[in-house]
Order: structure tokens, then sequence, then C-alpha cells
């Protein structure tokens, strides 16, 4: 018979149920291939399911193996349901430190408090930055229907790596950020077309430190992911490597309020190695 796993759902980056990115959370995948973890997946049809495929890795028992599953492909990486599985297994282990194995390599995480103010934080691969390919600028603005002229001159965008690969856009005005529109397939076409398995990362300065975020991610019958775990970390590199803050530093990046679900993440930018991206998350109720 097949196996039918234990579904937790979680919230991530809000300390409320109806805020936030929800994930799914299966603690014992163990028993489950490919094609079951897809479907799984698919059918609670969240941004991002994560598995725990491997428990007890090298003897540590706070420590796991781990994947990403969106509703129609693995994923490299996943912050916002990292942060959710770390949450459920402070839940039932007790906080402090986890290690998670993921595709791009360990993850470090701590999490901190108990019942339903845990807080936990994940530092990231070490990041790097890239250049857009020729045409590639264009080919995305032209989805968005901007011009080149209508991003912030102080933020040049690049492609930024820190777990998953991420365009970064920042706007020079809030009326632009919250106005522009696109094309579902046409932008999940251009992103399966470069590998870009996160969002399109496009940002606006509301403060000194402190922006808004709309996270492109056309998957299902999702088209706009309300917080991103791995942008923020992607950001944070960015930022860093670009030498547009000084480091050690703290951004913070709201998200979500364009699809009426708001989060916030706090990211921390050392002034070397991963970033580490913070946030709450709370348990929320099965769909009836």
């Amino acid at each position: 018979m097949e196996q039918t796993p234990d579904v937790l759902r979680y919230a991530a980056f809000t300390a409320t149920p109806e805020g936030g990115n929800p994930a799914g959370v299966v603690l014992d995948a163990t028993g489950l291939d490919d094609a079951r973890m897809q479907a799984i997946a698919a059918e609670i049809g969240y941004a991002e399911t994560v598995f725990v495929t491997g428990k007890t890795v090298g003897g540590d028992a706070r420590r796991n193996r781990v994947r990403y599953f969106s509703p129609i492909a693995e994923v490299p990486f996943c912050g916002h349901a990292t942060i959710a599985l770390a949450v459920a297994l402070s839940g039932r282990d007790g906080a402090g430190t986890f290690v998670f194995d993921t595709e791009v390599g360990p993850v470090v995480i701590t999490t901190a408090g108990h019942g339903d103010a845990v807080r936990a934080s994940f530092t990231s691969v070490e990041p790097r930055v890239a250049g857009f390919p020729d045409g590639v600028l264009d080919s995305l603005l032209g989805l968005l229907g901007v011009g080149q002229g209508e991003l912030h001159p102080g933020y040049p965008p690049m492609v930024s790596f820190a777990g998953n690969w991420h365009p970064i856009l920042v706007f020079a005005e809030r009326s632009t950020f919250d106005s522009f529109v696109f094309d579902p397939d046409g932008m999940r076409a251009l992103m399966d077309a470069q590998g870009w398995a996160g969002t399109v990362t496009t940002l606006c300065e509301i403060g000194t430190g402190e922006f808004d975020s709309r996270n492109l991610f056309p998957v299902g019958t999702i088209t706009e992911d309300p917080a991103t775990g791995s942008a923020a970390a992607a950001f944070g590199a960015y930022l860093r490597l670009l030498s547009l803050v000084e480091t050690p530093s703290r951004v913070i990046v709201h998200q979500g309020s364009h699809v009426r679900r708001p989060s916030v993440l706090t990211v921390d930018i050392p002034p070397q190695g991963g970033i580490v991206v913070s946030g709450e998350a709370v348990e929320i109720a099965e769909p009836s």
C-alpha cells in the first residue's frame, strides 16, 4: 500500500496564520520516491513543500537531509520552507541549532523561543552575483512593461545567488513598483530558459535599510510569492558584493502585501560568508 505521510502546514515570515508564505512540511519522507513527493507538493499547492528524506545524518540527531518541491518541479533550496521546517522541528525536538543537507550544500539554522513564538534564522551557502546574459534583461523588462530608465540608478540590475539564482531589479519609483503587471506564462518560459529556479525579485527602497519586495513566481495558481527567504538572502548578497552597504549590516524586507499575505524578513549581512535570514513561522490549519 502506498505510504501517505503526515503533512504539516506552516506560514513563514509572519507571526499570524493569515500572513507569510505557506509551506508544506513532511517530517518523515524516508519512504517516498521522487514522483510521490512531487505529487504531494502538487496536491498541497503551496509554493514549496519541504521533505525530510534523511534523518540523523552522520549520527547527528539534529542534522537532516531535505528536499524541496514546488507544485511543478523540485527546487534546489527554499528559504521559507527551511524556516517552517526548523520551527516544526523545534516544536518536536526543542530549540537550538539544526543542519539541513540540501542540494546546494549544508545550511545551518538556529531557532529560539517556544510555543507560538519561535524565530528561526538560516545562514545561506556562499553567495555570488553575475550580470545578465545579452538580451535577457531587456526581455525581462519587456515582460514587466517597463524600461531600464525606471530602475533605480543606485542599484544596478544583476542576478544573485545564495541558494537559488534570483534576478534583482530595484525600481526608482514606488508607483512603478506597485503597478507593473506581467504574463505568468511568458515569465515562466523566461525563468525556465535561464534556469532561475527561485523568483524574479523586484524591490523598492522605502527607508534607510528597508525595502518592499514583490517576488514573481508563476507556478500553478501562484503568480507572486508572499515571502521568499532565498531571495532575501540573494538580495543581501547583492548588497554586499556590490558594496552597496557597509558590513556588518541589517536590512528589513517587507513582502506579500500585494498578495494580501504580509511578511517581514530580516537580513543580516556579515563581512564574509553566508547571508543570515530570520523570521517567525506559525502552524496553520489544514484547508477544509
